[in-house]
């Protein structure tokens, strides 16, 4: 049996610690830097001045302006603050969104990041930055992108609603589901994605009895943290396609979007590659069937998540300019891709179908 690959393995230091937040400032003064940016969302705008206030003289301020699908203009503001403070480094601290932005400065500055996620977002490890500009969201992958050190600290999500913790957890999840088709995957992404996907398995529902659980946030951290990882390590496929379509083209929420999809982009894929998708049919076998897309619609139910892309507002109409774009420059994918099929299957999520 041939064991060919190629793994290469994240140089981002990673630091799991309850309570690890409070060492912010040592992890700047470790990357040579005194001149500390944070980055927050409007929401979370008193706790970024909090830690700014902790940082004392290594900070020069707080942008709080970081919003969903990293607009370019949303950047470009952030860059006048950049410069102005004459920031040599940016402290993230919340969700996907402002982890976005903070990659975005780092594309266009290359100046070392630190992460300090309160979400499950898992972007904060992958040098990959999705940015939004003109109604299309693309995706660029280089090395300036990668944070250099990323702080989970379970203390900080026992705070997050148990609303988002299902939406942002399903979000993680999708990166595992899809690196264990990708086109590059290997024996190290595999394990890492099935360890995830079985961390959320276990976590999420007691999160939704027990939000305050600290060891239970603790195990989706280190979910979101190890799903994160092999998003940075190999290629996705159909499932973000569609989901970059959705919010760049229709500014669908990231996290719902991808709960909603999840499901059904996972069928869609394991007519093709049943083997590879064993382990999620194992971990979510659906109550009724045991299939994978089925498992997962069963497992997002199970725990309160969005069904059906019509409550974000979507129209049937805006199905088939979907369908369009996601099928014009199409990801690798394992199943060929065709605009029918996409249609139909975007018609299952719209309506909050069951997949089998």
């Amino acid at each position: 049996m041939s064991r060919d690959f190629l793994y290469t393995g994240s140089p981002a230091r990673i630091v799991f610690r309850e309570g690890g937040s409070a060492s912010a400032g040592e992890w700047v003064e470790t990357l040579a830097c005194s001149k500390a940016l944070v980055l927050s969302t409007q929401q979370q705008k008193a706790d970024a001045e909090a830690l700014a206030l902790r940082l004392g003289p290594l900070c020069v301020g707080v942008f709080a302006g970081a919003v969903m699908h990293t607009p370019v203009e949303v950047t470009e503001a952030a860059m006048q603050v950049v410069r102005q403070s004459g920031a040599d480094c940016v402290v993230s601290f919340g969700g996907g969104s402002t982890t976005g932005l903070g990659k975005a400065i780092a594309y266009r500055t290359d100046l070392p990041q630190i992460v300090i996620p309160t979400t499950y977002a898992g972007s904060e490890v992958t040098p990959i930055l999705g940015q939004t500009e003109g109604g299309r969201k693309t995706t660029v992958r280089h090395a300036s992108i990668l944070p250099e050190v990323v702080i989970y600290d379970a203390a900080l999500t026992t705070g997050l609603p148990v609303a988002m913790s299902v939406t942002s957890g399903l979000n993680a999840m999708a990166h595992a589901v899809e690196a264990l088709y990708a086109r590059d995957c290997n024996p190290i992404s595999s394990l890492m994605a099935v360890e995830g996907l079985r961390a959320f398995q276990s976590s999420l529902p007691g999160i939704m009895v027990a939000p305050d659980d600290m060891a239970l946030r603790a195990d989706a951290l280190y979910g979101a943290w190890l799903c994160g990882t092999v998003l940075g390590t190999v290629g996705m496929a159909l499932h973000h396609k569609i989901c970059h379509t959705l919010g760049g083209t229709f500014d669908t929420p990231h996290a719902e979007t991808h709960a909603i999809m999840l499901p059904h982009t996972a069928a869609y894929n394991a007519v093709s590659v049943p083997a590879l998708l064993a382990p999620v049919a194992e971990i979510f076998g659906g109550s009724v069937d045991g299939s994978v897309g089925g498992g997962l619609w069963d497992f997002a139910k199970g725990i309160g998540a969005p069904m059906a892309l019509k409550d974000l507002g979507l129209s049937e109409a805006d199905l088939d300019r979907a369908a369009a774009i996601a099928t014009e420059n199409p990801y690798w994918n394992p199943r060929p891709i065709d605009r029918a099929s996409i249609r139909a299957l975007l018609q299952d999520a719209f309506e909050g179908r069951r997949p089998t």
